[in-house]
């Protein structure tokens, strides 16, 4: 599948199970924007059945290449991130992977074992990254016990394989001067955002600065209930050159620690 296909799968799925994403996207278009996908990101766990490198693949297959790499102490993650070359305005695609073995026993078993009930072909499958949830039930009991642990983990297990997020690139935006004024455009308009660690992750010294909204609420069937979790939440990125006038393409692990907690339980 070529890239562009798969972006347009992915947005069709992200948008119409995260309906903030569409309206914000039409709000900036609405003002005349031009609405450029700075990346994508994904969750995965690291075992070897849908880690990173599996994940990976379709991208892979559609020409991309590792950029960067990422390690998160506090939530105990590995990332990378990748790009297709001489193709700037296609999105990045940034990975990350929960390191299983640091987590209790109780996490490690609840997630190898709720893998070892799923089909291999599924996990071989290049449409695993638009499946979902993939495992066959989840309980909120489990969710809770989960969410004990790691915020990450829970959401993992609730919502699976799609597009977390997207993100808007500020740097194709015309008629804002800045993340404060794409903010502002967003609280006026009636979005609550991310606010863990400040609104504005980065700084220009660092060549990025990231904002995002808080996840879209989204109510899931459990085998215990129906209950109202975060879902998907929508970035945005401003980027600066560096000293030879080159657009910083990487991310700041700091600020991406921060940018996680959009789908906090509140």
């Amino acid at each position: 599948m070529k890239s562009a296909e798969i972006f347009e799968k992915l947005w069709e799925q992200y948008s119409g199970e995260n309906p903030s994403a569409g309206q914000i996207s039409d709000l900036f278009q609405n003002s005349g924007e031009r609405v450029v996908n700075d990346h994508v990101a994904f969750r995965t766990f690291d075992d070897p059945r849908v880690n990173i490198d599996v994940i990976a693949r379709p991208f892979l297959e559609a020409g991309y290449v590792p950029a960067g790499e990422y390690y998160f102490e506090v939530k105990k993650l590995r990332a990378k991130h990748f790009e297709l070359p001489g193709e700037p305005e296609s999105p990045r695609v940034f990975i990350s992977e929960l390191i299983l073995n640091e987590f209790s026993e109780d996490l490690r078993r609840t997630i190898r074992s709720q893998l070892d009930a799923i089909p291999g072909e599924l996990l071989a499958s290049p449409e695993l990254i638009f499946h979902g949830t993939i495992f066959k039930s989840i309980s909120y009991e489990v969710y809770t016990r989960l969410r004990e642990e790691s915020e990450y983990a829970a959401w993992l297990y609730a919502f699976g394989y799609r597009a977390n997020h997207f993100t808007v690139s500020i740097n194709y935006l015309t008629g804002f001067d800045g993340i404060e004024a794409v903010n502002g455009f967003l609280k006026e308009s009636g979005y609550q955002l991310n606010s863990s660690g400040g609104e504005i992750k980065g700084t220009p010294e660092q060549l990025l600065e990231q904002s995002s909204t808080l996840a879209d609420r989204v109510e899931l069937n459990f085998t215990d209930g129906v209950h109202t979790i975060p879902g998907c939440y929508y970035e945005f990125a401003l980027r600066y050159p560096d000293r030879d006038g080159h657009i910083f393409s990487g991310f700041i692990a700091g600020s991406a620690d921060k940018i996680f907690e959009s789908t906090d339980f509140r």
